[in-house]
């Protein structure tokens, strides 16, 4: 048996010793649930029959009863999102699987699921962090019925994957199974994406040429097929054990992938209540998963957006992660993989080359994951090794890479691109930050330079396209902190500093933004905390100050030492209306930091 990683080992007993009250009590709540047995035995006649109206005669026969399970189905299908038109063929094929194997499914509800890539640099972006609450409550309204003896979670993007996650935790009596889509064919390179990204900020290429290549990117049902937060969502449910092994990036519309959707339908219907080996998420979540999740994130060089998302979703279920332990567990887990934006590979040529597999596999035999977790598909994360194969006997799970058959986008523990997982923690009197450092050149994780200061990224492109920063410069974009507008990521920002950049300056991003998967090759200070509007060291940063970030060292300071008795800068006095802003004040209003989670919740701060 492989010996457990010490820095795993350590921060996995330092995150439960600090848990340990709000995890038993979370613990004590989702058993008294679960011994209630099935909620809807308590339900009154008429309760029961507005529940089952629509179910065949027989169904209604078996819930009336208690000999069934009754599955909800939740999903966030819509067909504007690539990433979730696939969906909409999952609840016929759940409905069917979930029968074969003595249940029943229902259609719970649907949770709304909104696209950062179409809302990017609009209004509607700040809107889209609250999302992942607004979906995690819409996920408990739907399983608030008292009807349902499991889930089927479907769902895939940004937003959504944790907000469903964190609404079945409330609900953690419950298995859960996600049941992902797969990604999209690969279409134009990631990196000739970047580059006519790069043209367009500089002039040198036309709103024609610019839509060309997004729409040879982006081209198909599917998820995207760069590394940001959406695969970011895909590879953390495998490795957290709430994904069938090697279902994440199988593509939509194959065999394979129908047949994994519908064996996730009939592996919850075995691990309800009412059946024999018993499963409820709430367990499945526990301390050692949400220390995989970090490790995967870090071995994988993931969207930064998990720093905010994971710590929401551990306090979901009693935990609480801190931005410390994933700088602590970066130092040991090695980068073993370069999908775009840190390499130019995308998620096609990860899965091809070995997938979540081999990956899984590897950071096992180093011992950088725990494997004595309880998963969807039994037992133990070992099952995880396997790769799914559809063959005449029906679905399985025989084959095991053992190697990488491309170790340009995959490779062994003991041959890393990055000896350390590529996110640090960054300190000092301009408050805390995360700097992802994984596409970043080494010579350029430390930056000093004069701040140029912003209150929104259209200040900055205009500064750009008026040629007045073509120096070197620490870009200072503020009041962008979930306080302020939500927190939207700012990827609009990426082309003129990457410009910048590649005319020999020296150049970073300070901002209580995001800046999700995409960060890419500038290095950028992003989710600083505690943010501007609420009264953060950004609001006194005057142009021309100092900045100093030191990835290396782990320091984000500005040399003015009168900084803090300075008057802080106040926000634009703009209403936030339109584009259903105005409806989302109560969520500014109660948000707490990034460094918490970014949640409404009292859990979450």
């Amino acid at each position: 048996m492989t010996t457990l990683h010490p820095r795993l080992a350590e921060v996995t007993r330092r995150i439960a010793e600090r848990s340990a009250t709000a995890r038993a009590a979370y613990l004590d709540r989702i058993g008294a649930a679960a011994a209630e047995g099935p909620a809807r035995a308590g339900l009154g006649c008429a309760n029961l029959a507005h529940g089952f109206a629509a179910c065949a005669p027989a169904d209604k026969l078996a819930l009336s009863a208690d000999v069934k399970p009754n599955i909800a189905i939740v999903s966030a299908y819509n067909d504007m999102l690539s990433a979730h038109r696939p969906l909409e063929d999952y609840p016929a094929i759940l409905k069917r699987a979930v029968a074969g194997a003595g249940g029943v499914a229902q259609f719970a509800g649907g949770v709304p699921a909104m696209c950062d890539g179409i809302t990017q640099g609009r209004a509607g972006m700040e809107l889209s962090l609250f999302s992942r609450d607004v979906i995690a409550m819409s996920t408990a309204l739907a399983l608030s019925h008292d009807m349902f003896d499991g889930a089927l979670m479907l769902g895939v993007c940004d937003k959504i994957v944790p907000g469903l996650l964190i609404g079945a935790l409330s609900f953690g009596h419950l298995p859960v199974a996600f049941v992902p889509a797969g990604p999209m064919p690969s279409g134009l390179p990631n990196a000739d994406k970047a580059r006519v990204r790069q043209l367009f900020a500089e002039g040198k290429a036309g709103r024609t040429e610019l839509l060309q290549a997004e729409s040879a990117a982006y081209h198909a049902p599917g998820t995207c097929t760069f590394y940001g937060t959406a695969n970011s969502n895909q590879m953390l449910m495998e490795v957290m054990g709430l994904h069938l092994p090697g279902a994440s990036f199988v593509p939509p519309g194959t065999p394979l992938r129908e047949a994994l959707t519908a064996e996730a339908g009939r592996r919850v219907t075995g691990l309800t209540a009412l059946g024999e080996h018993h499963t409820p998420i709430g367990e499945v979540v526990d301390e050692r998963a949400i220390a995989n999740a970090v490790v995967a994130l870090l071995a994988t060089g993931g969207s930064t957006n998990h720093t905010l998302h994971l710590v929401a979703v551990a306090a979901a279920a009693g935990i609480e992660l801190t931005w410390d332990d994933f700088a602590d567990l970066s130092t040991a887990v090695p980068l073993l993989t370069r999908m775009y934006p840190n390499g130019a590979a995308d998620v096609n040529r990860f899965h091809d080359a070995g997938g979540t597999a081999y990956l899984i596999a590897q950071l096992l035999d180093s011992g950088l994951l725990h494997a004595d977790v309880a998963t969807l598909a039994g037992p133990g994360l070992d099952r995880y090794r396997h790769r799914p194969e559809l063959g005449p006997s029906g679905l399985a799970w025989d084959d095991e890479p053992k190697a990488s058959t491309d170790t340009a986008v995959l490779r062994p523990a003991d041959d890393p691109f990055s000896p350390d997982g590529g996110l640090r923690m960054v300190a000092g009197n301009l408050g805390r930050a995360v700097v992802k450092v994984s596409a970043v050149a080494p010579e350029r994780h430390v930056i000093e330079a004069p701040a140029r200061v912003f209150d929104d990224q259209a200040g900055l492109q205009a500064a750009f396209d008026a040629g007045e920063l073509d120096a070197d410069l620490v870009a200072v974009v503020r009041f962008q902190g979930p306080q302020a507008n939500g927190m939207p990521e700012l990827h609009k920002l990426t082309p003129p500093l990457g410009v910048l950049q590649d005319r020999g300056h020296r150049v970073a991003l300070v901002t209580d933004g995001r800046m999700s998967g995409a960060s890419g090759k500038v290095p950028a200070a992003i989710h600083v905390s505690p943010e501007a509007a609420a009264g953060g060291p950004l609001a006194r940063v005057r142009d021309g100050d100092t900045i100093r970030l030191d990835a290396t060292a782990g320091t984000l300071e500005v040399l003015a030492p009168d900084l803090m008795e300075r008057a802080p800068a106040a926000p634009a006095a703009e209403p936030a209306v339109g584009t259903g802003r105005e409806l989302f004040a109560a969520l500014r209003r109660a948000v707490g930091p990034a460094e918490q989670g970014a949640g409404v919740f009292g859990a979450a701060r």
